[in-house]
């Protein structure tokens, strides 16, 4: 005769298990669906700014205009080198098309003064975009770091059912102990299957927040040298994205 493919399986034992192990499933379940809801969006993220870089470097050589630059920085919002560029040079001239006329009119670039303002409101800049980019990433690091620890409460509580059982029953048979570890295994599973996909997650999206920390920190330096020595062509920026 076919046997009932749940009969034995986990979810009756998820069904007939107490409050507090169910509980502390739900609270796993929840956990989990969240931090895999948070790994596609940073995913998306990345790939939206990397794209969206890629996009503001090429105007950026290309451009002959800061005014051009200026415009496509208003719209590439994703790119951490779109927004410093729009942040330093909202710092020489709120408006760009004076901008253009700054420049040309320089011989030696902007004073120390002047690179000093743009120096700093570069670093805020800088500092907003890697907050926005360690957006949500907490919350992935406490996935990581608690759901073991929940699962190891569920199977605590699982094996102190077990013995509960062997007391109520008076027998330590496999019929007796085997309700109570397989609902503790179960939390263990659970706590496992939310934490591992967590940190992975999260050691992927540090490093790329420390990649684009590095991306935009050599981009000020091209920035304030290019307004340090004015010019209009043949800018360079770095390549590796």
């Amino acid at each position: 005769m076919p046997t009932d493919p749940f009969g034995s399986g986990v979810l009756p034992l998820v069904w007939n298990s107490g409050p507090i192990a169910k509980f502390v499933l739900v609270v796993l379940l929840v956990f989990s669906i969240v931090s895999w809801a948070l790994i596609v969006e940073k995913a998306w993220q990345f790939r939206r700014i990397r794209r969206q870089t890629l996009e503001f470097l090429r105007v950026f050589r290309e451009a002959r205009r800061p005014s051009v630059v200026h415009g496509a920085a208003r719209k590439l919002r994703a790119s951490p080198l779109a927004q410093l560029y729009f942040a330093a040079y909202q710092e020489v001239s709120g408006i760009p098309e004076v901008l253009d006329k700054v420049l040309d009119d320089l011989d030696e670039g902007l004073n120390g003064d002047r690179l000093e303002a743009v120096n700093r409101a570069l670093r805020r800049a800088a500092a907003l975009e890697v907050a926005q980019l360690e957006h949500y990433l907490p919350f992935l690091a406490t996935t990581a770091s608690a759901t073991p620890f929940i699962g190891l409460f569920g199977t605590v509580w699982g094996v102190m059912a077990a013995f509960h059982g062997i007391g109520a029953q008076g027998s330590a048979s496999l019929a007796v102990v085997a309700p109570g570890i397989s609902e503790a295994l179960i939390a263990t599973a659970a706590g496992l299957g939310a934490a591992i996909p967590a940190v992975i997650g999260y050691n992927y999206f540090v490093n790329r927040v420390k990649h684009w920390a590095v991306e935009m920190e050599g981009f000020t330096l091209d920035l304030l040298n290019l307004l340090s020595r004015p010019a209009k062509v043949g800018r360079t920026a770095k390549d590796g994205i």
